[in-house]
C-alpha cells in the first residue's frame, strides 16, 4: 500500500489527519535501528533474527529485476501492535463512487491511513453518518514512495511457516511503489505492485531452492485468485444493479441479497459493502493485460520502460477503475514488433 509522503506535506483532508500522519511517521523514524543491530541484539527473537537476515538478499534480488534501489528496509522497528496503520475508505451505497482525498505530489487517493485504530474508526463513523458505506482494514506495511527510509516493521513478519514468503512478497510489493507511481491512479499502482511482487516472489523462492515454500505460495495464490475473482464478479453484478431503473428500496434489497450470498460462499463473517468491494478491485486488476505486456516486452528492462511511459494523461480520468486499454496501447507502441 502506498501511504505516500505527500500526506505529510499538506493538502485537503480530515481535521487532525495530517498531524497524526506526521507524528506517526516521525515515531517510526525515531524508533528505527539498523537491521544488523537488531540481529545482534540477544533480546531479538530468533524467528525475527532469521527473517531480518533475509532482507538484504530480497532487496538485492529486486534490484536485479529492475526495482529502484532505495535506502528503505535497512532499519527495523518493533511495534507493540498487529498493524502499522488502519486504512479507511468509503463509497456511496448505490454506486461505486468512492470518497477521495487530494494531496500534493500523489494526487487523489481513495483511502486514508491512520496510525491509531481508534482514530480510524472514529473517522469512519463520521463517514458512515453521511450515509456512506465504510471500510476499515489494518495494514502491516506501507510505502512512502522512496521519500523516507521505510523500515522493516514487526508487522511485516508474520508468524507461521509462510513468514518468509510473506516478507519477500511485501518487501517487493512496496518496493514497486518506489519504482513506479502514477499520481491519482491507485488501482493501477496497486495492481502493478501485486503483479510484479507475485511473479518475483515465486522466482525468489525458486532461486533459493525453497520448493516447499514455493508450492505453498502457489496454492495460496490459487485460493486468493479464486476469492478475488468471485469478489470481482459480485462487483460487476452490483454495478449492473445500480445502473438499472429499479426503485431505491428494491436496489437495496437486491444488494443485500448479493452481498449475503457472497459472504456465505466465501465464508466471510465480517460485514461487506461497496467500500469493501471497491478495495478488492484496487488490487489484482488487469492481470491478463500485464501478462500480455510482459510477454511482448520479453525482458524486465523493456517491461519497466513500457510501464514508465504511462502517465496521468494515459488514463480516462482520475482513479480510473479499469485500465486494460492503457496496457493494450503501450503494448502496441512499446517493446518492438
Amino acid at each position: 500500500m502506498a501511504l505516500a509522503a505527500g500526506l505529510l506535506a499538506g493538502g485537503c483532508a480530515a481535521p487532525g489527519y495530517l498531524i497524526q500522519a506526521a507524528e506517526g511517521q516521525l515515531d517510526l523514524m525515531c524508533r528505527a535501528r539498523p537491521i544488523q543491530r537488531a540481529i545482534d541484539d540477544p533480546d531479538t527473537p530468533e524467528r525475527v533474527r532469521v527473517l531480518l537476515k533475509e532482507v538484504p538478499a530480497i532487496k538485492k534480488f529486486g534490484i536485479g529485476f529492475g526495482l529502484t534501489p532505495t535506502s528503505s528496509y535497512e532499519t527495523y522497528v518493533a511495534l507493540n501492535r498487529s498493524r502499522v496503520v488502519w486504512v479507511t475508505s468509503a463509497s456511496e451505497p448505490l454506486a461505486f463512487r468512492g470518497r477521495r482525498w487530494r494531496f500534493p505530489i500523489v494526487g487523489s487517493v481513495p483511502y486514508l491511513g491512520w496510525f491509531n485504530g481508534d482514530d480510524a474508526r472514529r473517522f469512519a463513523d463520521g463517514l458512515a453518518s453521511e450515509g456512506l458505506d465504510v471500510e476499515v482494514r489494518g495494514a502491516g506495511a506501507y510505502s512512502t514512495l522512496g521519500w523516507f527510509k521505510d523500515p522493516v516493521l514487526s508487522t511485516m513478519l508474520p508468524n507461521g511457516p509462510s513468514a518468509l514468503t510473506g516478507l519477500v512478497d511485501v518487501v517487493l510489493h512496496e518496493s514497486v511503489h518506489a519504482t513506479v507511481y502514477v499520481p491519482g491512479q491507485s488501482t493501477f499502482n496497486e495492481s502493478l505492485a501485486e503483479y510484479v511482487s507475485d511473479g518475483l516472489t515465486e522466482e525468489y523462492l525458486r532461486s533459493r531452492g525453497l520448493i516447499a515454500e514455493l508450492i505453498a505460495y502457489r496454492q495460496g495464490r490459487v485460493s486468493s485468485d479464486r476469492r478475488r475473482k468471485r469478489m470481482h464478479e459480485a462487483y460487476k453484478e452490483l454495478e449492473a444493479l445500480y445502473a438499472s431503473a429499479l426503485p431505491r428500496a428494491e436496489k437495496l434489497e437486491k444488494k443485500a441479497a448479493i452481498i449475503d450470498a457472497l459472504r456465505a460462499e466465501l465464508g466471510i463473517t465480517r460485514p461487506l459493502n461497496n467500500a469493501t468491494l471497491m478495495e478488492s478491485r484496487t488490487y489484482g486488476s488487469e492481470v491478463d493485460a500485464f501478462d500480455a505486456l510482459f510477454k511482448k516486452c520479453a525482458t524486465w528492462d523493456r517491461f519497466w520502460a513500457a510501464i514508465r511511459s504511462i502517465g496521468t494523461g494515459s488514463f480516462s480520468g482520475d482513479q480510473a477503475p479499469r485500465f486494460g486499454d492503457v496496457l493494450v496501447k503501450v503494448r502496441e507502441t512499446s517493446c518492438g514488433s
